[in-house]
This record gives C-alpha cells, structure tokens and sequence, in this order.
C-alpha cells in the first residue's frame, strides 16, 4: 500500500474513531468512515497486549497483504481502522484474511462477487 492509502496522523485516527461506524468479531474491530477520494485508506492498531513486536508485525503483514487482495472487492471511498484483539495473535494469513473479509461483510463495504 502507498503512503496516501496509509492512516497516519492521531487526528485522522481521532475523527474516524468519532465519526465513523464500528464493527467487530473476535479478532478484529473495524472502524469506517466516508471520506472524498477515489481510494481508501487503512490505519492499522495493534496493541503491545496483544504480543511482542514480532507478533505485533506480522499481524499487521497479514492485513496490508488482505487489502491489498481485496483492494478490488472492497469500497473504494472509505477510511478503514482495524484494531487486532488477542486472538489474532494465533491466526495464520488464511484465517486471518477470512476473519477480515466476514467483517467487512458485516459492514457492507465488500462487493459481491459475480
């Protein structure tokens, strides 16, 4: 993912927490929120009670790479947050692709697949 697909600043992180609509499984909370542009953003969080910093970046691995699978399938006006709960620190990338696509399904920011 590029730097302008990436959230970085607390501010953009503060108004999407604030203004945007939240959804959640066991492993990950979602955050959306509309914005202007023709391509979405993620901000990834991922807490040190969730592992060490290698957990912690792999985890993270796990969802750039699923986005950028489903770069796609998923709507392309949206800011995305994903914050990963404990048990994602035990998922492989199948899993935890599958655990973020059932999400965004609940959010109804996936496409439909002919």
């Amino acid at each position: 993912m590029n730097k302008k697909q990436r959230v970085k600043k607390n501010k953009d992180f503060q108004t999407i927490f604030k203004k945007g609509k939240s959804f959640a499984n066991r492993q990950f909370v979602v955050y959306c929120l509309e914005h202007e542009e023709d391509f979405f953003r993620v901000g990834l969080s991922v807490s040190k009670k969730v592992g060490n910093a290698v957990v912690r970046n792999r985890i993270k691995r796990y969802i750039r790479q699923t986005f950028l699978e489903l770069k796609d399938e998923v709507n392309t006006n949206m800011e995305y947050i994903i914050i990963a709960r404990n048990p994602a620190a035990k998922l492989d990338f199948h899993e935890t692709k599958k655990s973020l696509e059932h999400i965004l399904k609940i959010a109804k920011v996936i496409k439909k697949k002919n």
